[in-house]
């Protein structure tokens, strides 16, 4: 229940005084909530005046006021109302912040956090070497992340700590999972996946610790979790492939030569890639696709040119035996869905290999619009914002005209004839 009169509620609260209460408000949230000082009002209307002139209890003229906070204080005590200045406001709206005693809190709590890191480094096998000064001191200029409490960062800071511990000190040896690693270290599998602030802490203290540069993409990431002995997860991952013929005699690139000789698909995961010798005849062109259903539609028809799908929005793993097939000399052709998302995905892997266009151009989108509305093909809207081909100007126009997305499975029966000729 409010401890002010209804009826002194009602004035206080009215527009009269509302600018003082909110200028008087700002002022206490940021002196300590303490009733001293001083606001001033400036162009105060006619109605204004009147109502400050009843509640300081002296007429006031001209159109700038200044008011003394301890003055409002003793009147509002004084008066009706009964209560002092913080009390009043407080009834009039939400409850103040004192935002000084906020902001020492704040300088209290990241003091803590930085405090307690020093103290595990010093209690760690890690204290006193140079890179672990460097990255402390790189933490403390980046900060906690926007979202990670106090205390989750202490706790996620003594994490680090004991991970880096396992690491890079000398004595600690043998391979370990990055999986095993995490769950020593926070209880879960997964509290060193890639993206998580503690897996961004390690990798940060890995590289200072190994003098390396800290690595932008998932494949250095990897490459940096092996340099300290962690196996990252490289099998759950795949890429989809067919017909691929490699050189050299070793078993892995035998059997991708013998499911290419029956028709079979394969997938590959990262850590077939690092050992697979991606050799292929000079001159072979890759064709790429989005949709798995074209390598199984290829496999079924018993295509002979070789083909990767990049399931969607192509995985670390499939841009990296892109780059490898890329590195013999192989070229490329592309092909994905007629919509914005797939021909963003058909820049990037365009820009990135300088792959042909594959019946990716506005005639043959239009051709295909045009068969699919003749055989009655319920058609898809193009939904999105549109995005340019870097490949066909016109195509963009072509497809916003339309207004149809077309995915790969409304062309299957072209991809699969081009895919069956000699390679």
């Amino acid at each position: 229940m409010s401890g002010l009169p209804a009826a002194t509620r009602g004035w206080l609260a009215g527009p009269g005084l509302a600018r003082l209460w909110g200028a008087v408000r700002k002022r206490l949230e940021g002196n300590g909530v303490q009733s001293t000082g001083s606001v001033r009002l400036t162009a105060v209307s006619a109605q204004e005046r009147n109502d400050l002139s009843l509640l300081l209890g002296k007429p006031l003229t001209g159109t700038a006021v200044t008011v003394r906070l301890d003055a409002i204080d003793a009147r509002l005590q004084a008066s009706a109302a009964g209560l002092g200045l913080r009390s009043v406001l407080e009834e009039l709206g939400p409850p103040l912040t004192d935002r000084r005693a906020a902001r020492e809190d704040d300088a209290a709590q990241r003091r803590h956090v930085w405090s307690s890191l020093t103290t595990s480094l010093d209690a760690s096998p890690l204290a006193g070497q140079e890179w672990t000064r460097q990255w402390s001191d790189a933490l403390r200029r980046t900060g906690v992340p926007r979202g990670v409490t106090p205390e989750a960062a202490v706790r996620t800071l003594r994490q680090a700590v004991q991970v880096l511990t396992v690491l890079v000190v000398p004595e600690r040896t043998g391979t370990r999972g990055r999986g095993e690693l995490a769950a020593m270290a926070t209880g879960s599998a997964h509290g060193l996946d890639d993206g998580t602030w503690l897996a961004r802490l390690v990798q940060r203290g890995v590289a200072l610790a190994h003098d390396t540069e800290l690595p932008s993409n998932a494949a250095g990431r990897r490459a940096l979790w092996r340099l300290v002995s962690v196996t990252p997860d490289e099998v759950s991952s795949t890429v989809l492939t067919y017909g691929l013929r490699p050189l050299g005699e070793g078993w892995r690139e035998k059997s991708l030569r013998e499911r290419a000789t029956h028709h079979a698909e394969t997938h590959l995961t990262s850590r077939d890639l690092l050992d697979l010798r991606l050799q292929l005849p000079a001159g072979t062109v890759i064709h790429i696709c989005e949709n798995p259903r074209v390598v199984e539609a290829a496999a079924d028809a018993a295509c002979a040119k070789p083909l990767v799908c990049t399931s969607g929005s192509a995985a670390t793993v499939v841009l990296t035996l892109l780059d490898a097939l890329a590195a013999t000399g192989c070229g490329f052709a592309y092909h994905g869905d007629f919509d914005w998302p797939g021909i963003a995905l058909a820049n990037r892997i365009i820009r990135r290999y300088e792959a042909l266009p594959w019946r990716m151009g506005s005639e043959d989108y239009e051709r295909l619009a045009a068969d699919s509305q003749a055989e009655a093909v319920p058609q898809l809207p193009l939904d999105g914002r549109p995005v340019e081909a870097d490949w066909d100007p016109g195509l963009a126009p072509a497809m916003t005209a339309l207004g149809v997305a077309l995915h790969e499975e409304a062309t299957l029966d072209l991809l699969v004839e081009d895919l069956s000729g000699p390679t």
